[in-house]
């Protein structure tokens, strides 16, 4: 294979032993997963609610959850229940461990609230097919590198870019600060990103010949396995798809706002926001502005089905220094 060549591709055994967290020296396994986990947990969320991205970063290099990840893609692709069930539970409690500790912080923080407003949680509450294209080409690069000795060096990068510890901890701190609709959204980031890794380790896996060496394979359980991801799949892909569209009409929204403020001097279409079906414009100009029925109606003619405008108006301008 190109992509995996049999000279630098590692055996079915050392995949075990790097994947499988129940195999080999499993006290130390755990001790190393728990542990680094929980560091990754706690310099997210500090990361988070600090709107630092170079702490976020840091979490998600010492972040170990790709692991058990990896580890249900080689359970599906070498027909191995017990493998994906184990794995399986790793990223489950792994995700408790992580929201909870979100959670904890939110509560520790002078005002909750106004964590929600920084860069680090809205750039992770609403994912759009983008971030899936980017899980899906992360993930193909993690798969490789795992099973290739020559670029292992490159997993960094890869945990860097796939982000599963961050959006998690945003999770746990909108859920904090009585914001579960943004906690969803962070969550279907993390989700379509677990998704990819383990579509794209099964690929890359099964290309590399590492179903064949399995002992039995049961057809089954693999296509049941099939169905489970199908369905995740399209679960997380709703929301991206709304996302994205939402993204598409706030462009529009925008373009109308801005012809419908033409002919008034000095005013600014400074935002548009969605909020459910509701489109709000922030509009920064003069006492008076044009009918907002024209915009309703410019607004209805561009999105396809009813939405409800709303023109939040600050009265005033901006003006350079020399003026």
């Amino acid at each position: 294979m190109l992509l995996v060549p049999d000279n630098q591709r590692r055996t079915l055994d050392e995949l075990d032993d790097r994947l499988d967290l129940e195999s080999g020296d499993r006290r130390a396994k755990r001790s190393a997963f728990w542990a680094m986990l929980a560091l990754s947990a706690v310099i997210a969320v500090a990361g988070v609610a600090g709107d630092s991205t170079a702490t976020v970063i840091g979490a998600m290099i010492v972040a170990p959850l790709s692991t058990p990840i990896l580890g249900i893609g080689l359970g599906i692709t070498t027909g191995r229940a017990r493998l994906v069930t184990t794995s399986m539970l790793y990223v489950a409690a792994g995700v408790v461990l992580v929201v909870v500790v979100g959670a904890v912080v939110a509560q520790l923080l002078p005002n909750p609230t106004n964590v929600l407003a920084n860069s680090q949680v809205t750039g992770r509450t609403s994912p759009t097919l983008m971030d899936l294209l980017a899980a899906i080409a992360t993930g193909f690069a993690g798969a490789i590198a795992v099973t290739r000795r020559d670029v292992g060096d490159v997993l960094p990068g890869v945990a860097i870019a796939i982000s599963l510890v961050p959006p998690l901890g945003v999770v746990g701190v909108c859920l904090g600060s009585g914001a579960p609709a943004l906690a969803v959204g962070a969550f279907v980031l993390f989700a379509s990103n677990v998704i990819a890794l383990v579509i794209t380790a099964m690929i890359v896996l099964f290309a590399a010949g590492y179903g064949r060496e399995a002992a039995e394979v049961h057809g089954r359980e693999r296509a049941r396995a099939y169905v489970v991801l199908a369905l995740a799949t399209c679960a997380v892909m709703v929301p991206m798809v709304l996302n994205s569209l939402s993204s598409v009409w706030a462009g529009q929204v925008a373009g109308a706002a801005k012809a419908w403020l033409a002919d008034v001097p000095d005013a600014q279409v400074t935002g548009v926001t969605w909020q459910g079906r509701t489109a709000t414009v922030q509009v920064l100009g003069p006492e008076e502005l044009p009918p907002v029925d024209e915009l309703q109606a410019a607004v209805d003619s561009l999105v396809p089905w009813d939405p409800t405008l709303q023109v939040v108006h600050t009265v005033g301008g901006r003006y350079d220094a020399g003026r």
